[in-house]
């Protein structure tokens, strides 16, 4: 007979049906009384697990930089090329999509969390870290011409775009954009990549270019 699954306990699934929710509605106007709702169980029973709304995000958050942190480790024993770069950032998109409640509500979530605002810092220079040395490896390869001064100022806007790309797309779906178009990855780690396009020579410079057509 086929393996039965095991149930999933609950502490998972008031993280899922926050996180739907958070996402679907914004997590400022979800309280814990909707997720305990949702999920046809009491307010003490989602209390026992999660003490409040926060310790919830704090779990949620706690996910996301499990899943974002791997993605940020330099390619292993060879140079970096634009393609690296290119699939760092629809990676990125992929978990940034997933979570994107948190990155449409950042401002707010890390005002009133400092434990989740700390790591998030951290993790924004880690990644801003990656750029940096992904960038020195394309100028050691020839596909790139930037000085020190131009690569860590190309590295802090291309985590400045991408953090905010959430909060752009929302916009944009709200004042008649196309929502599917927006919420490509691809497009959003072309914009992204286009800050890096006036630095970069050769294939990795034509490799842009090639993408771009699609965006026109």
């Amino acid at each position: 007979m086929p393996e039965r699954k095991r149930p999933r306990r609950t502490p998972q699934r008031i993280l899922e049906t926050s996180l739907a929710l958070f996402n679907r509605f914004g997590e400022p106007h979800i309280t814990t009384a909707d997720i305990a709702d949702e999920m046809n169980i009491s307010p003490g029973n989602l209390y026992y697990h999660f003490r409040n709304k926060d310790d919830i995000i704090g779990a949620l958050y706690d996910a996301l930089e499990a899943e974002l942190l791997p993605l940020l480790a330099l390619p292993d024993r060879r140079a970096a090329d634009v393609e690296d770069l290119w699939l760092l950032l629809h990676l990125l998109f992929e978990r940034m999509r997933e979570y994107r409640f948190f990155y449409r509500d950042l401002d707010e979530i890390t005002s009133r969390n400092r434990r989740v605002a700390t790591r998030f810092t951290d993790l924004m220079r880690r990644g801003e870290n990656t750029v940096i040395e992904l960038c020195r490896g394309l100028v050691a390869t020839g596909e790139m011409r930037a000085t020190e001064r131009e690569i860590a100022s190309l590295a802090s806007n291309v985590m400045l775009v991408s953090t905010y790309w959430m909060s752009f797309q929302r916009i944009g779906a709200r004042h008649g954009g196309d929502d599917a178009a927006a919420a490509s990855l691809d497009r959003a780690a072309f914009q992204v990549l286009a800050l890096v396009a006036p630095y970069l020579v050769g294939d990795g410079r034509a490799l842009i270019e090639q993408l771009g057509e699609n965006y026109l």
